[in-house]
């Protein structure tokens, strides 16, 4: 998993938590790290292939999956300050990212990836712009977080996809992230 060290820190604050999971890869991703880790999705049939694929990885234990409908007022189930890094792939609700911000402990990690606005001209994929990102916007939505990393632009392969990457603290002590302040600086080439 990309940033596996960086999670691990993070896990040292508080859970992991996906938000928008799906069948929940990256929770799982979370539980390999041996981090209790939650997966928030609407979909139950998603919620049941998380639990059912955690229980046959052994990572039961670290793993809980969390119906919930983001997009409603009640949507975000955990309270402000509990958890140690919020993971987001390939979901956008801009209205959420004030309440994100607030999950995150203080030094925890807000990992973002979702489509932008160049995704239109490749012909598939999303196409509706509630579901894309202007040119930084997504630096923008978490302006109150110290940015870590960020990246725009085409991932790799076959089928390319036009994509906005945002690793980011948020500020105050980062008892379990020490080390320099964070700064900015391109991810790692996309997949």
């Amino acid at each position: 998993m990309r940033h596996a060290s960086l999670l691990r820190e993070a896990a040292e604050l508080g859970p992991i938590v996906d938000l928008a999971c799906g069948r929940g890869r990256h929770t799982l991703g979370a539980a390999a790290l041996g981090a209790p880790s939650f997966g928030i999705d609407r979909d139950s049939a998603a919620l049941e292939a998380l639990r059912r694929e955690a229980q046959s990885r052994g990572l039961a234990s670290l793993t809980m999956a969390v119906r919930a409908d983001l997009e409603t007022a009640g949507g975000l189930p955990l309270r402000a300050e509990s958890c140690g890094a919020v993971l987001v792939f390939r979901y956008l609700h801009r209205p959420l990212a004030p309440a994100i911000c607030a999950l995150l402990r203080p030094g925890g990690l807000l990992l973002y990836e979702t489509f932008t606005t160049g995704q239109r001209n490749l012909g598939y994929g999303p196409t509706n712009p509630a579901f894309l990102l202007a040119p930084g916007e997504l630096a923008q939505l978490f302006a109150p977080l110290a940015i870590v990393a960020f990246e725009e632009g085409l991932s790799s392969g076959e089928r390319p996809e036009a994509l906005a990457r945002l690793a980011a603290r948020r500020g105050g002590s980062r008892s379990a992230l020490e080390g320099p302040a964070p700064r900015r600086r391109p991810l790692p080439a996309l997949e």
